[in-house]
């Protein structure tokens, strides 16, 4: 068992506290990732795992195992850091080989060990150049075969693709989702980059100021988030949040925002539970740039009215920015068959059955 469990963990460096009663499974053989922005606590938490920091208060466990006090040495786990930290001096084998040679670990075995890592990750022509004579990506895998011969029972990885360029990093992620399938074993992630928590992940796990915020699958994330930060954080780009009041009519359900009146029918009592006795708590509604739909389709009465701002091409689509009606600033994912230009009006439609309703502290109503 490789399960990895933190119960109520709390982490103070003197009177400041930077992890708040943090409660977590990660079961055993999953790939769960950590992301958040800078200073939200989920490389500490990743150190605790390792024994490299200290929790003030809570248990960690591994395997099942109470480790808050286990030395690192004997938690059976292995970590890759952001920075590749291999021993410049020596070849590729020797720097696979160090750790094992530490633990006195036979020869014979350690051979083994480097052989079959070097196969996973295609080092096998590699095995007697230094690390000068490497490229980042093959540092990296370096660095990873370093933690594999060790075979652990868990592998935290600490940012370990943020030193590569664009290619490389989706690449080195093909790489590690393939090892986690090969290997079957307990993986642990962290990133700011939340498209390489989206695209990694079985379950994410979304951190801010060192609380954790929610933890699900990627589509689940994606299409149920709980709060707004959720709901800002993950999507690229961010989902627009904008004030708005919403009322009952005769034909259900209407929303003012941005200046403008939309029409919504019944399409959100279908979508949250007790929409229409609980949209007097809402106070912002949350719309995908890539949810906006063609004006014409969705019709007048459902349609707000902007000035582009900014547009930027991606192809044969468009990231239009524009300033609503009353100066609210919203972006919208558009076909690029007709570019539009700074200063142009232009009207996105809204579907009522792909908005989000957050209420003012923030959390979401509750989807059906």
């Amino acid at each position: 068992m490789s399960e990895v469990s933190f119960v109520n963990v709390n982490k103070h460096y003197g009177d400041l506290q930077v992890i708040f009663d943090v409660s977590l499974t990660v079961n055993d053989g999953e790939f769960v990732v950590f992301v958040g922005p800078s200073g939200c606590g989920k490389s500490t938490l990743l150190r605790a795992i390792a024994g490299l920091e200290d929790i003030t208060d809570g248990e960690l466990r591994i395997g099942g195992r109470a480790v808050n006090d286990v030395p690192p040495s004997d938690r059976e786990v292995a970590m890759v850091f952001q920075s590749y930290a291999l021993y410049p001096h020596m070849s590729v084998k020797s720097n696979m080989d160090f750790g094992l040679k530490v633990n006195k670990v036979p020869q014979l075995e350690r051979e083994k060990r480097i052989e079959e890592a070097a196969k996973i990750l295609q080092l096998e022509d590699y095995l007697d150049r230094k690390p000068a004579q490497l490229s980042g990506g093959q540092r990296q895998r370096v660095a990873i075969g370093r933690a594999i011969v060790k075979q652990p029972r868990v592998f935290l990885f600490d940012e370990p693709l943020s030193n590569l360029d664009a290619a490389l990093r989706v690449q080195m992620r093909v790489e590690l989702d393939n090892l986690h399938k090969t290997l079957g074993t307990t993986m642990i992630y962290v990133t700011h980059d939340q498209v390489e928590a989206m695209t990694m992940g079985d379950r994410v796990a979304v951190f801010d100021a060192g609380c954790l915020q929610q933890v699900d699958t990627p589509q689940r994330l994606f299409e149920r988030p709980v709060n707004t930060f959720v709901a800002g954080f993950i999507g690229s780009p961010s989902m627009n949040l904008i004030d708005s009041r919403i009322e009952p009519t005769d034909d259900g359900l209407a929303m003012t925002l941005a200046g403008e009146r939309i029409a919504l029918g019944r399409a959100l009592e279908e979508r949250f539970v007790d929409a229409s006795t609980s949209v007097h708590r809402v106070t912002q509604i949350g719309l995908r740039p890539e949810d906006v739909v063609d004006p014409h389709l969705a019709g007048e009465e459902r349609c707000l009215h902007g000035q582009v701002v900014l547009t930027e091409l991606l192809g044969r689509e468009q990231m239009v920015y524009l300033d609503l009606r009353d100066g609210t600033r919203a972006v919208a994912r558009l076909h690029a068959d007709h570019r539009l230009q700074t200063g142009e009006e232009i009207a996105i439609g809204v579907d009522p059955e792909r908005l989000y309703l957050f209420q003012e502290d923030g959390r979401a109503l509750t989807y059906r």
